[in-house]
């Protein structure tokens, strides 16, 4: 009977020079607020989802505005609903897609896309 044992080619231990890697200490405040602006993307695109899903006369003059390349009517409808976050909308035959951006001190911290199939 014969006995195997595995070879390693490489160490199994860590190198020397990361056993005691040091790490900055982090700081989660631009993390934090972007996690609230997301938050605040989150609501807006709600409420804008809110009024597709339950008015069929909203959800016509989207598809109408689209349907003639309208993107500023399109904007302007979404928007109306009080938006106050960037909004940049781009629409197919298949698809609407609404791209939610928010800043923090002047740096783009988030973005929340939303697709919708329309066909």
């Amino acid at each position: 009977m014969y006995y195997y044992y595995p070879v390693y080619a490489y160490p199994v231990y860590p190198y020397p020079n990361q056993i005691h890697r040091q790490f900055p200490d982090v700081n989660t405040g631009f993390l934090h607020q972007s996690a609230q602006e997301t938050r605040k993307l989150m609501r807006e695109a709600s409420i804008i989802l809110d009024k597709l899903a339950d008015s069929g006369e909203f959800s016509k003059k989207v598809m109408e505005a689209a349907q003639k390349s309208n993107n500023d009517e399109v904007e302007r409808l979404l928007k109306s609903m009080g938006i106050t976050s960037d909004i940049h909308v781009t629409f197919n035959p298949d698809e609407l897609r609404m791209e939610f951006i928010s800043k923090v001190e002047n740096t783009e911290c988030c973005r929340l896309t939303v697709a919708l199939r329309w066909n």
